[in-house]
């Protein structure tokens, strides 16, 4: 072999290597993977859907989403409040394990004078190290688009935002909580304002559909995080006008059922433009909230309680998943899930491999979804050792294992139990009645704080 094929074959093999390179950093996604359309609703409760029994409410988008997929009945947000839940989703792992225990940041305001105990120290942001489901998917070639409430990161911490989390488009998602006002001017950092007046689901909805139109031709990933139906309650005048003599069991707060009903229109439009563009079929939809409805708005009733607290109000969520040809029409599914397990499932659902202690807190929903196996999981598990805004919470944390759930509370070690098959309104205490059932329980959730090295609230200093 002479010079000048050796040259040759050299020069051969590089270009055959960059390529190969090339393509290893942006894969294709498998031909059987379809579009994610993910959609979380903030403070949206148990009970504030129509398809969930609320008769109060009109939610016909919601509902019909509802009929042509899976309905999950026993689904848990991770955590009561929105912050942690959020951080869940991203990353598959539990609050507890994360340090994201309360809403970012922790406010001392909330620890109420007589306590017994300080709130666990956590973090005020998500750490960049921490590999997001959205990179994952960016690594299987998927377009990942974030619109809405992100509210991972701290005042002044835009390198925490979004588009440094795995996503390639950022509308909206910033350090805030909830918008100052759902109208244009809108006054988010990363939205613009395009004209006066315009309602913010319906903004959002707007560059939700560019975002899809844009991508169409491949993988898309939308993560629709709506603020609403967050305070302030704010919704156009037509929808409070129609609402204003509506106030009764399933609504707290006229305004409130204005703004439900304006979320399921807002995301109506999103859903008829998939269809539009014959993309339906080919999409995953999963529709769901990161806590339970806020007391003052939503009525949860018969679950216990509401946002911010351990109890069934405050972290049982509506979930619901379409995926045409994969889940059936029409059903329900009362297993127990949790937010954690949406990252090992849209994993599977890319084609994705689950690397070794990735999402260590999460099991795939997809023998559920196609309702061909049972999860291998015994119990979910809940650490909210922080204070809620309403300071009248007691620390604790909680664990839930077939019907019985167990809250264990920080200041005076005492126990809950409650066999939600019979007491699904967590009204009568079994702890005392069935020991050997509470300890059981607690024989479950001590080990698992270990595990996670969750932190706990500590004894107040007397001075």
């Amino acid at each position: 072999m002479n010079w000048i094929t050796e040259l040759l074959l050299a020069i051969v093999s590089g270009v055959l290597l960059v390529s190969n390179l090339a393509g290893q950093e942006s894969p294709k996604p498998l031909a059987q993977s379809p579009n994610i359309v993910f959609i979380l609703i903030d403070d949206l409760g148990w009970m504030d859907l129509a398809c969930q029994g609320n008769k109060l409410v009109e939610t016909p988008n919601i509902d019909r989403l509802a009929s042509q997929g899976i309905r999950f009945t026993d689904a848990y947000a991770a955590a009561p409040v929105c912050s942690p839940t959020r951080a869940a989703i991203m990353t598959g792992k539990a609050p507890a394990r994360l340090r994201i225990t309360n809403h970012i940041p922790d406010r001392p305001q909330f620890t109420p004078p007589n306590a017994k105990l300080d709130p666990a120290e956590m973090l005020d942001r998500l750490p960049l190290q921490e590999t997001t489901i959205a990179e994952r998917l960016q690594e299987a070639g998927y377009a990942t688009g974030f619109f809405g409430k992100w509210h991972l990161a701290g005042r002044g911490d835009s390198d925490f935002y979004p588009e440094h989390q795995g996503f390639d488009l950022n509308i909206g998602g910033c350090a805030f909580g909830g918008p100052p006002t759902f109208f244009d001017p809108y006054r988010i950092p990363t939205i613009k304002n395009r004209r006066q007046g315009e309602y913010l689901p319906d903004r959002l909805a707007d560059e939700t559909i560019a975002f899809v139109r844009a991508n169409q031709e491949k993988r898309f990933a939308v993560f629709l995080w709506n603020y609403t139906v967050h305070w302030p309650m704010e919704a156009p005048e037509p929808l409070l006008k129609k609402y204003a003599d509506r106030k009764g069991p399933g609504l707290n707060d006229t305004r409130y059922g204005a703004m439900i009903e304006a979320m399921d229109a807002s995301i109506g439009k999103v859903l008829d433009e998939l269809e539009r563009l014959k993309l339906a079929d080919d999409t995953l939809v999963i529709f769901t909230s990161d806590n339970g409805g806020f007391a003052g708005v939503s009525d949860n009733r018969p679950l216990r309680a509401a946002k911010g607290h351990l109890y069934e109000g405050g972290i049982r969520v509506p979930l619901i998943a379409r995926w045409p040809g994969k889940v059936a029409e029409a059903t329900t599914c009362s297993t127990p899930v949790i937010s954690m397990d949406f990252y090992p499932t849209l994993l599977e659902v890319a084609g994705l491999e689950r690397r070794e202690s990735e999402a260590p807190d999460a099991v795939s929903l997809m023998p559920l979804l196609r309702n061909d196996g049972s999860l291998v999981r015994d119990a979910i598990y809940f650490h909210y050792p922080n204070y809620a805004w309403h300071r009248s919470n007691r620390l604790g944390s909680a664990v839930r294992a077939g019907r019985y759930k167990l809250i264990e509370r920080f200041d005076d070690d005492s126990l809950e139990l409650y066999d939600l098959q019979a007491d699904l309104s967590e009204k009568h205490n079994l702890a005392d009645a069935m020991p050997d059932v509470a300890n059981r329980l607690r024989e479950k959730l001590v080990p698992w704080r270990t595990e996670t090295k969750a932190a706990l609230p500590l004894k107040r200093k007397v001075e």
